[in-house]
């Protein structure tokens, strides 16, 4: 009872005015980003000291610093924006055909380069107003990301990555190898020698940060050569042309990989372990309708599953 008296007591207004002077530090900039007049924030702002007993933005000479408990603040700040305005943007009946809604999906940019388009043709034939927002992860954004699940809508990872999350299942590839069509060492196709004497391009190579197949290799016996590292499946084929590197990728990006770059589709010598990319969100959206729709039109858009499906582009006939 008494944490429900004191959200009583507050203005959720509040809220949006902290966000902006945390983001901006500057209560002019905060105001002309929110539209107020100077002296309404600067008002915003008294009650906000009084509330936290704290200065929160703190001058030095002619600029402000944030205080200690402003940087903690900042962390949770934006995430609790973005779920307050999910909560008050929720419709108990949605059409998607009326909607302007944006959703925002994680992903990487294999992902970009291979769903998402897909996604964002159907979600325009059923729903031409709304906004599909992907934004490219990292492992090394993914704390980040993983913190502010309840805030964004969906993640699409390889299962491992995360786990005890609602998730459907959205991709499925495997993996071959890409080589410059002038290199000379694959002349008769890859061998395990050839792997272990060839310089490498990789997307990660950090003791957290690593590709299935890449922690096979190692089990494999083989020990890569990586002189390049560009954490971009995309790109790769950039860094393998007119090289004697290989790189791996998955087969979905093979199409792609040989319009980018003067590179050839090689099979593996052995057998890799399959891809499984999976939709991830949070629990609290398991209900909303609006996500229900977003899960099926990824749904639709699934990558690799159709028996008439072309398994070197994913798309259908």
């Amino acid at each position: 009872m008494p944490d429900e008296r004191l959200l009583s007591r507050l203005d959720l207004n509040l809220l949006v005015a902290l966000d902006a002077l945390l983001t901006e530090r500057n209560v002019t900039r905060a105001a002309a980003r929110l539209q107020l007049s100077q002296p309404s924030l600067s008002a915003s702002l008294g009650k906000l000291r009084r509330h936290f007993d704290d200065q929160l933005l703190a001058r030095r000479g002619n600029t402000y610093e944030l205080t200690p408990l402003a940087v903690r603040l900042a962390e949770h700040t934006t995430v609790a924006l973005d779920a307050t305005r999910r909560v008050f943007e929720s419709q108990s009946r949605w059409d998607p055909t009326e909607s302007e809604r944006e959703f925002i999906i994680h992903c990487s940019d294999y992902s970009l380069a291979t769903i998402a388009p897909r996604v964002t043709r159907i979600a325009h034939q059923q729903a031409p107003n709304v906004r599909m927002h992907f934004v490219p992860s990292s492992p090394e954004t993914m704390d980040e990301v993983l913190l502010r699940l309840p805030s964004i809508d969906a993640l699409v990872l390889p299962h491992g990555v995360v786990s005890e999350l609602p998730h459907q299942d959205v991709i499925r590839d495997d993996w071959v190898a890409i080589a410059s069509t002038g290199n000379e060492r694959v002349a008769d196709g890859l061998t395990m020698e050839v792997l272990s004497e060839s310089p490498w391009v990789f997307t990660y190579r950090t003791r957290f940060a690593f590709t299935s197949v890449g922690r096979q290799l190692e089990q494999l016996g083989v020990n890569p050569w990586i002189d390049a590292v560009a954490e971009s499946f995309v790109m790769l084929p950039l860094f393998v042309e007119h090289t004697e590197r290989l790189a791996i990728i998955q087969r979905h990006l093979s199409p792609l990989a040989q319009r980018m770059g003067d590179v050839q589709v090689l099979e593996l010598p052995f057998n890799a372990v399959p891809l499984l990319n999976a939709l991830w969100w949070h629990p609290v959206h398991q209900p909303d309708p609006e996500h229900r729709w977003l899960r099926e039109v990824f749904a639709a858009a699934r990558v690799g599953f159709g028996e008439d499906e072309d398994a070197a582009t994913g798309e259908r006939p």
